[in-house]
Order: C-alpha cells, then sequence, then structure tokens
C-alpha cells in the first residue's frame, strides 16, 4: 500500500484546533461546516458533528475529486483526474473557526483540499492563493486586500416557469429611504460580521433597487479572500433568516445596476509597516513599484476577468458607461477604468481598486492570479502608460488606440480564451486547475447560450 492509498493519521491537535473544541462545546455548537469554493464560484461544503470534531480537525471530511468539475448548474463535466474514482479531504483550518449568528447552533471553517495522505491537491483553490503569496513574500512583498462587494436584497417570488427577485424597495441612490427600507436586515448583518471578526468599514444604499454596499477592513492576502466566503454566506443566511433573498450575483435583475465586488489593493513590505504604493510626491500618489503593478495587471487583464469575473451574468454587467469598467486603463479616480487609483484619504494610505471583479468569482483563484499579473509587472518593470482621466469610452477609436486602451472580453467565451492564451496565468493555475477551470466555464457558457434570459437570471441570482 502507498502513502497516498493510506488513510491520514491522527495527529496531535495543536493549540488552534483545540481552541475550536473548547468554543463548540461552550458555545453549544452542534454541527461545524467545512467550507470550500469550486470552479463555478459556488460556495460549497460538508458538515462534522460536534461529537466527531476532533476526530475532522486532524483527518478532514471526505469529499469525491468529480465536485471540482462541477458546473453552477450542477452538471458534471469530464476531467481527467476528476470524475468518480478518487477522494480528496476537507482540511479545515482552525484560524478561519466562527460561529454563524444567522444559524444558531452552527459553526463554520474554511478548507484546503488535501490528498488522503495529507499532501497538497493540485485543484486547491486556497493553496492556490497562498502559494502566490508566498511567491510575493519571496519578493519581498505582503499584499492586503479587501472585496468591496455590492448586493441586491429583495423576496423570491413564484414566477412560471422560473422564480424571479423582488427587490426589497425602489429608492434612490444613496437616498436615506433605502436606508430605513433595510434598517433591520443590514444593523442584524453588521452584528453578524462584525461578530465573525469582519471590521464593517462603511455602508450604503446603491443605485439599483434594493442594491446595497458595505466594504470590510482589509486583510493579508489569504484572509481577504476567507474573509469574502463569509461575507458572502453571512449575507445571505441573514437574509434567510429573515424571511428575504440576498442576491450577491453580477446581474440579478436585468435592468437594474449590476453587483460589483470591487477589489482592494496595497503592496506592503514583508513585516506590513509601510505601504510600498505610497509616493506622496507623485501627482497620483504612487510610487513606481505602484505603476509597475498596474501594468502587470493591465498586460494580463483580458483573461483575469475569466477568473475576477468568470460567469456569463458578470459579463452583462462590463459594458461601457455603467461605472464597472470595460476598457484596459487606469486613472486617478476614474470609475470607468479597470484600476482606479484610489485617492488617499490620508498621506500614505493609496491603494488600487480593480473595478471588472464581482462575487460570482472564486475568490482564491481571482486574487491569487492578481497577484501573478502584478508581480509579472514588478518583475518586468512593465510601464502602463498614461493615466485616463475621463471615461474611456467618449474617446474615439484613435485616442484608445494611442493611449494602448483596449475593450476588455465581452463575453465569458472570449475572456476564456484569452485566458487560454496567457503562458503566466495558465502555467500559475497548473494543468489540473487550468483544464478543471476550462471545462467548466466553458459548460456554463455553452449551458447559458442554449436559454433564455429569464434562465440565466433565475440560476445566477440562486447560486450567489
Amino acid at each position: 500500500m502507498t502513502d497516498r492509498q493510506r488513510v491520514t493519521e491522527i495527529k496531535p491537535l495543536d493549540p488552534a484546533a483545540r481552541r475550536v473544541l473548547e468554543r463548540s462545546e461552550i458555545e453549544g455548537i452542534e454541527l461545524i461546516r467545512f467550507l470550500y469554493a469550486d470552479h463555478g464560484g459556488v460556495i460549497r461544503g460538508k458538515a462534522a458533528s460536534r461529537s466527531r470534531l476532533a476526530q475532522r480537525l486532524g483527518t478532514g471530511i471526505g469529499h469525491t475529486v468529480a465536485m471540482m468539475a462541477m458546473n453552477m448548474l450542477d452538471r458534471l463535466q469530464p476531467v481527467a483526474g476528476m470524475g468518480p474514482v478518487g477522494e480528496i479531504r476537507l482540511v479545515p483550518d482552525p484560524s478561519t473557526f466562527v460561529p454563524l449568528p444567522y444559524a444558531p447552533g452552527s459553526a463554520s471553517m474554511l478548507c484546503d483540499m488535501r490528498l488522503p495522505d495529507g499532501g497538497p491537491w493540485d485543484a486547491c483553490p486556497r493553496d492556490f492563493l497562498r502559494q502566490a503569496a508566498e511567491s510575493l513574500a519571496g519578493a519581498g512583498y505582503t499584499l492586503m486586500a479587501a472585496y468591496e462587494p455590492e448586493f441586491t436584497l429583495g423576496r423570491r417570488l413564484p414566477g412560471e416557469p422560473l422564480d424571479r427577485l423582488a427587490p426589497l424597495d425602489d429608492s434612490l441612490c444613496y437616498a436615506t429611504t433605502g436606508f430605513n427600507a433595510a434598517h433591520d436586515y443590514t444593523s442584524a448583518l453588521v452584528k453578524a460580521l462584525e461578530a465573525q471578526g469582519l471590521r464593517v468599514e462603511h455602508y450604503h444604499p446603491e443605485l439599483g433597487h434594493g442594491q446595497h454596499e458595505l466594504s470590510i477592513r482589509h486583510a493579508p492576502a489569504l484572509r481577504a479572500a476567507d474573509n469574502q466566503v463569509i461575507y458572502r454566506e453571512t449575507v445571505r443566511g441573514t437574509a434567510l433568516r429573515m424571511s428575504m433573498w440576498a442576491s450577491l450575483a453580477p446581474k440579478p435583475i436585468a435592468d437594474q445596476a449590476g453587483n460589483g465586488a470591487h477589489l482592494h489593493l496595497s503592496l506592503w513590505d514583508r513585516e506590513g509597516r509601510d505601504n510600498l504604493f505610497a509616493d506622496d510626491a507623485d501627482p497620483n500618489g504612487l510610487s513606481q513599484l505602484g505603476y509597475r503593478f498596474i501594468g502587470g495587471l493591465l498586460a494580463h487583464l483580458p483573461a483575469l476577468v475569466a477568473l475576477t469575473s468568470g460567469t456569463v451574468n458578470g459579463f452583462r454587467r462590463l459594458a461601457p458607461r455603467m461605472w464597472s469598467s470595460a476598457y484596459t486603463c487606469y486613472g486617478l479616480d476614474n470609475r470607468e477604468a479597470a484600476v482606479r487609483i484610489c485617492s488617499p484619504l490620508a498621506p500614505g494610505s493609496v491603494n488600487l481598486e480593480l473595478k471588472p471583479s464581482d462575487s460570482s468569482a472564486n475568490p482564491y483563484l481571482a486574487l491569487g492570479a492578481v497577484i501573478h499579473a502584478g508581480l509579472d509587472g514588478l518583475r518586468r518593470g512593465l510601464d502602463p502608460g498614461e493615466a485616463v482621466s475621463v471615461d474611456p469610452d467618449t474617446l474615439s477609436a484613435a485616442e484608445r488606440a494611442r493611449l494602448g486602451v483596449h475593450r476588455l472580453p465581452a463575453t465569458l467565451e472570449e475572456a476564456l480564451a484569452a485566458l487560454e492564451a496567457d503562458e503566466l496565468l495558465m502555467e500559475a493555475l497548473g494543468p489540473l486547475r487550468r483544464e478543471a477551470y476550462l471545462a467548466v466555464k466553458r459548460s456554463e457558457a455553452a449551458a447559458f447560450a442554449a436559454e433564455d434570459q429569464a434562465f440565466e437570471l433565475y440560476h445566477h441570482f440562486r447560486a450567489f
């Protein structure tokens, strides 16, 4: 019998794992959800009972390899190494343990996917991001990041033949009627997020009917992606407990503003003391290191959007004059640019905002790919060109050509073709992960192309 055929031995629990057991006992947690994000961007998992938690913290929970070849329609795709034969383990990270305020008696942990012998599995999304962050650390840098999600709050109404999402209200952008209409929900949401260690930064009703934006504090890369999973689960779980429905899908309602999850980024020294993007002498407050990072993002952006906005529904949002970005350009506080330099609120607080990003993405794959693209810009000293200070859609084709500004892929199929052609990102993803991701996403593109708009909207607001 080989090492990989042997069941993982139960090892002594570390202090973090022992604290999980103690808290579960004291707080009366009966079920602990082991969560992960799949290639379709869906949050899935299994749960361990408290009586078996001590063992499961060491061994994880068995899980078929096939689930990472499942698309968002629950249709399994033919991917070598992800069929009916083979198993991995969902191994929880005890540092991510949180009791769930919207599900009393339950808690959750984010998981790595491991082989039965405990070794890493080549399709683990969390490990992809961890390795990307380690590559950045090897170059002397630490990335701080935060997703800035929007969501639509409403009710799920029966339809023929499919349900539809009806927004909670029709308030105006930033209007106080929106605050009032969703007050009980947002108060409960803030308390639930804070109880799980997510620090709320700010909140406001957004442009779309029933649309809200609530931002949380930045964190190191892996924690930022974990936070995005916790955030998504909490937004939806809190709504369900209050007999409502919340969706973070990019376009859950076709004629309303889309939901983004803009990704905010800043690069720090290895110890996390100094923001290396900051240069108060620069007109935009950005260092040369920051410009090179932008250069890497722009160079790989056509491929990146296949990961940061990787659903058919996401490309409904990425259109000109939608404040979501549709062109490969950057600018200071330009909300139509793909990369926005955010003007500092205080000296040294500059950060970048990647706008073509939404909550239907797997946050680990998206952020890991962003790190690889930015790091490529640093290594090669890529020049991002001139900043764009107007809406790029108002420029003539000749002006855009002079500035090196190009239209982003307009469909998921175009983005996947760009990803497959991007040697750096394909190499970073590795053979198994890239084959599975492309298969899953191409199957989704084909499935939705064969159906109508109602089918697309329903399946996206249900999944995300």
